[in-house]
C-alpha cells in the first residue's frame, strides 16, 4: 500500500518539478497572498460566526453550502453543487499552465448542546436518531469552511497569475453519515470530486484544541488512525436467573469476550509495527434482574494504522468473539463495518511542503507531532492522490493547553486568532505546489511509527 503512494507521488510530480522559475514565481505572489489574506479576514470571521451560529448536522448542510455556493460563483469560479447531497465543488483555472492542486473543508456540525459562552453561540434543536438534539460545531468545521471560502477569494484575485488550477472541495458528512444513509469523501469521489480537472495533490487542515493558537502541528506517513465499526451479538438461550443451567446466558459469554478481545492487541499483536486500539462501547441485554436473556448486543470500534495489521484485527475479533461464544455453547454473530481509512501524509511530500508551513506559522509555531488514533475521512482522498493533513492549534495562549476541553465537547472553544494561520497555510501550500515546489529543502525527521 505505501509502495503504492510512492508511486502515485512520482506521477504527482511529474506535472510540478521543483525548479528555479517556478519557485521565483512563487515567491513572487507570497506578499499578495498575505495582503488579500489579512483584506479578506473580516469576512472570514463574519462566515464563520454566523456557520457557528446556524450548524447543520451530517448530509443535512443545506443553508451552508447555498452560502458557499454563492460566494465561489460571485468569484467566478465553475461550481458544481449537490455532490454526495451536499457538496460543493469549485475550479479556479488559473492564467497560467500547471498542475492541478485540491484543498479541502468540512461543513458539517455534531449532535450537541453548545455550553460555550459566546454572542454567537448555537442554539438550534433538532431531531437525531429519534431524539431531541443541540447542533453544535463542536469539531470547528465552521473555521474550515470559512478559512477554505478566504483561500477561494485570496487565489481568485490572483487568478491571472496562478500556475494551474485549484480545486475547492467543502464537503458535507465528515463526521458520518446518519443511520440508513451514505455520505462524506468516499460519496463526493464516487460522484466525481477528483474527476475533470484531476488533482494531482490534496491539502487540509483540522483545527485543534490542546495547542496554542497558530501552532501548526504536522506528522509524515500514519497521522490518524483507520475507523470500523463493530457489533457482535451473543445468542444464548434464555431461562430463569434462578436456574442458568437450564439455558445458555450470554451475558457471561459477553463478559468473556470482552476480556478476551482485549488480548488481541496485548498479546497478539506486534507492538513494533504500530499501535491499534479496540473498544466496546455498549453492552445491551435483559430487561429483568431475574431473567436470562437470549441475547446479548455490544458496540465498539477498531482502530489501527497499519492496512495489513487492520485487516489482521478483524480476523482475530472474529475467531476470538465465536471461539468463546462455542465453548460455551453459544453463537456470535461478528459483523465489521469498514469506515475512515488511515489518514496517510506521504513523507516526500510533506518534507516538500515543510517550508511553506514554516514560512507561514514561523518556525517556532510548527512542529512535529504524535499520530491520533482518532479518524478522518480525508482517507479516502488520500487513497486516490497524495495528500497533506495538518492540524492548527486554537487553544488561547495562556490556557492550561492539558486542560482545554477537547473537540467534540459542548464546551469546545476556538479561538478566531487560528483563522489567518488556516486562510494562508491553504493558499501558501497552493500556489506553492503548483508553481514548483516550496523555497528550500528541508529535512524531516524520521516518521514515528
Amino acid at each position: 500500500m505505501r509502495g503504492t503512494r510512492s508511486g502515485w507521488l512520482v506521477a504527482a510530480l511529474a506535472g510540478a518539478v521543483v525548479s528555479a522559475p517556478g519557485t521565483a514565481l512563487a515567491q513572487g505572489m507570497w506578499p499578495e497572498i498575505d495582503r488579500r489574506a489579512a483584506a479578506v479576514m473580516d469576512s472570514v470571521v463574519a462566515w464563520r460566526r454566523d456557520f457557528h451560529q446556524h450548524p447543520e448536522l451530517s448530509n443535512r448542510e443545506t443553508r451552508t453550502s447555498g452560502i458557499v455556493a454563492a460566494h465561489l460563483r460571485r468569484l467566478g469560479l465553475e461550481v458544481r453543487t449537490g455532490l454526495a447531497r451536499t457538496g460543493v465543488v469549485g475550479v479556479l483555472r488559473g492564467g497560467k499552465p500547471g498542475p492541478v492542486v485540491a484543498l479541502r473543508a468540512d461543513m458539517d456540525a455534531l449532535p450537541v448542546a453548545e455550553a460555550v459562552d459566546l454572542p454567537f453561540a448555537s442554539r438550534v434543536r433538532t431531531t437525531y436518531n429519534g431524539q431531541d438534539v443541540g447542533v453544535m460545531h463542536a469539531c470547528g468545521h465552521d473555521m474550515h469552511t470559512a478559512i477554505l471560502m478566504g483561500v477561494a477569494e485570496v487565489l481568485a484575485g490572483m487568478k491571472r497569475d496562478l500556475p494551474g488550477t485549484v480545486v475547492f472541495l467543502f464537503q458535507p458528512a465528515e463526521e458520518g453519515p446518519p443511520p440508513g444513509e451514505d455520505g462524506g469523501a468516499p460519496v463526493m469521489i464516487r460522484e466525481g470530486a477528483l474527476d475533470n480537472p484531476a488533482p494531482s495533490a490534496i491539502f487540509g487542515l483540522h483545527v485543534f484544541s490542546g495547542f496554542a493558537v497558530g501552532r501548526i502541528q504536522y506528522h509524515p506517513g500514519a497521522l490518524m488512525a483507520s475507523s470500523d465499526n463493530l457489533r457482535i451479538v451473543v445468542h444464548g438461550v434464555g431461562s430463569h436467573g434462578a436456574l442458568p443451567w437450564r439455558g445458555v446466558d450470554p451475558i457471561v459469554v459477553a463478559s468473556q469476550i470482552v476480556l478476551g478481545l482485549q488480548s488481541i492487541v496485548s498479546r497478539q499483536l506486534d507492538a513494533t509495527v504500530a499501535p491499534a486500539v479496540i473498544t466496546l462501547g455498549t453492552i445491551h441485554g435483559g430487561t429483568r434482574f431475574n431473567i436470562i436473556p437470549d441475547s446479548v448486543e455490544m458496540l465498539g470500534t477498531i482502530r489501527a494504522f497499519d492496512q495489513a495489521m487492520r485487516m489482521d484485527i478483524h480476523e482475530r475479533i472474529r475467531r476470538t468473539a465465536q471461539s468463546i461464544a462455542q465453548s460455551a455453547g453459544a453463537t456470535a454473530d461478528v459483523q465489521i463495518d469498514l469506515g475512515n481509512g488511515v489518514t496517510y501524509n506521504d513523507p516526500t511530500l510533506t518534507e516538500r511542503m515543510l517550508p511553506t508551513l514554516r514560512r507561514v506559522a514561523g518556525d517556532s509555531m510548527v512542529s512535529l507531532g504524535p499520530a491520533t488514533t482518532t479518524a478522518e475521512d480525508f482517507s479516502a482522498y488520500q487513497a486516490r492522490i497524495p495528500g497533506i493533513f495538518f492540524f492548527v492549534g486554537v487553544t488561547p495562549a495562556g490556557q492550561d493547553m492539558a486542560a482545554a476541553p477537547a473537540n467534540h465537547s459542548p464546551r469546545f472553544f476556538a479561538d478566531e486568532g487560528a483563522l489567518p494561520v488556516g486562510v494562508r497555510a491553504l493558499a501558501h501550500l497552493a500556489v506553492d505546489y503548483l508553481a514548483g515546489g516550496a523555497a528550500a529543502p528541508v529535512s524531516v525527521p524520521p516518521r514515528r511509527r
